[in-house]
């Protein structure tokens, strides 16, 4: 192994065998075979202690130096160049040089490239990034070198360009500036963009950065400011965010009827359990660069409210029929025939002797009240006296008269409860609130059904319901 020192990047450090030098940065073209050439092992090479002059271009930088070295090892030995297994020299470290030779030194560097979404790394012997692109333009139709972070900093092992324009396009703008040979965190610099530990930094050509559109691409106007610089790379800018959103759906409810036994036929279904919809949380990690989303990832899906199933009883028992009250007969024995005893009373009393009837006479209603709407809804219908009690010992029990009332069981509802209390709407629209309408229907539904409120009073005391 040989003895060459000189880190890469360094320039060269000045000898006193060196006669005066002249420092350039030029762009050296590439001499053939430089990429595949590696570090030649030495021999024994006989050099002439002959004094020459020759240009030294170390990684861009090139110097005109006196020496007596026969050879490229030596001479680079000689002016303190340290070389890797990863670095190439051309020629090789065994030719001879003679007055006028030309030695150019390429470090290796490490880079990471991403060709068509892909990412890997490789070693290049190229001075900047223009001419790395250029070296790995066939690996894809979208090749970039993709800085490494620390933190909030962007580390890249290459210049940007060492004799042209760079494109640097960040936050929807492109500006133009020339290099100067400079890097990554010097350019980035410059224009006082700061960058997130997620934030993406890439060095890609200007061609490549412009086919590939994009929202980003398209804002910034990358390709039109290209043309009008000539800049052949661009420092792209990305911005990475990841957070977490939430999205809730909502869980339809089932509904399920069951029978129930106790509740009659006619009454129609009544709702156990009213039901409620439920609702459903999931979470989404979602990434995207510069605004738009690349990457969406499902990180919890739960039911945060269980839904309610709306239960629905249907009735499986039947109405018995109502009771017929029998027809009041006079008895024989209990006639009074007697032409006699008719005649002594029509004689002691002067007057002629007839049958006696005897009226119950009600007690009056409040005024303005329920009762008083239904008493005198009833005596329209001739249902007084006795039949009056019938009727207001009836919707006492049932509601007390209050057209309000809803059975929180069965779900009756009004003065009559009826069951439904919809069924009520065929005698009027206001049904739920006007005490009249809901007495009009239920004299209607006493009448149809057993004649008298004193038939249907019967039938409650009987059975428990009418």
């Amino acid at each position: 192994m040989n003895n060459l020192e000189l880190s890469p990047g360094s320039n060269l450090p000045s000898n006193p065998s060196t006669s005066s030098t002249t420092k350039t940065r030029r762009r050296w073209p590439l001499v053939a075979g430089i990429a595949a050439t590696a570090i030649a092992a030495s021999g024994g090479v006989a050099f002439a202690k002959a004094h020459k002059t020759v240009t030294i271009d170390v990684d861009g930088t090139t110097t005109t130096v006196s020496t007596f070295a026969g050879d490229v090892e030596g001479l680079l030995a000689a002016e303190g160049v340290r070389l890797d297994t990863r670095d190439t020299v051309a020629p090789g470290l065994d030719t001879a040089l003679r007055d006028g030779s030309d030695v150019v030194v390429r470090y290796g560097r490490e880079v990471t490239v991403s060709a068509d979404g892909k990412e890997s790394d490789v070693w290049l012997n190229v001075t900047d990034s223009a001419d790395a692109l250029a070296t790995l333009a066939s690996r894809g139709s979208d090749v970039r070198l993709v800085a490494s972070r620390q933190g909030e900093r962007a580390e890249f092992p290459l210049r940007l360009h060492d004799d042209g324009p760079v494109a640097v396009v960040a936050d929807g703008s492109t500006r133009v500036v020339q290099s100067d040979g400079d890097g990554v965190e010097e350019i980035l610099r410059r224009f006082d963009i700061e960058l997130d530990e997620d934030d993406r930094v890439s060095v890609v050509s200007v061609d490549d950065l412009a086919a590939a559109g994009g929202e980003a691409v398209k804002e910034a106007d990358v390709e039109q400011v290209a043309k009008k610089s000539d800049a052949e790379v661009a420092l792209q800018v990305e911005r990475v965010r990841t957070r977490i959103v939430t999205r809730t759906s909502t869980i339809e409810n089932d509904s399920r009827t069951v029978q129930d036994a106790s509740l009659y036929v006619d009454e129609g279904p009544v709702v156990r359990e009213a039901g409620e919809d439920g609702e459903r949380t999931r979470k989404y990690e979602v990434t995207t660069v510069d605004g738009v989303v690349v990457d969406r990832e499902l990180v919890s899906n739960e039911v945060t409210d269980k839904p309610v199933t709306r239960v629905v009883a249907e009735g499986t028992k039947e109405r018995p029929e109502p009771e017929v009250a029998p027809e009041e007969t006079s008895s024989p024995e209990s006639a009074d025939t007697s032409p006699d005893t008719t005649a002594e009373a029509a004689t002691s009393s002067g007057t002629t002797a007839s049958s006696e009837t005897t009226t119950e006479t009600a007690a009056p209603a409040p005024v303005g009240s329920n009762r008083e709407i239904g008493q005198q809804m009833a005596a329209a219908r001739g249902w007084t006296g006795s039949e009056w009690t019938c009727l207001e010992a009836l919707w006492t029990r049932e509601s007390n008269w209050d057209h309000t009332a809803m059975n929180p069981s069965s779900g009756a509802y009004g003065i009559p409860q009826a069951l439904p209390g919809s069924k009520m709407g065929s005698h009027g629209s206001d049904w739920q609130t006007n005490p009249a309408t809901q007495i009009a229907w239920g004299l209607d539904y006493i009448a149809g059904r057993y004649g008298t409120p004193c038939g249907a009073w019967g039938h409650s005391e009987s059975v428990g319901w009418y």
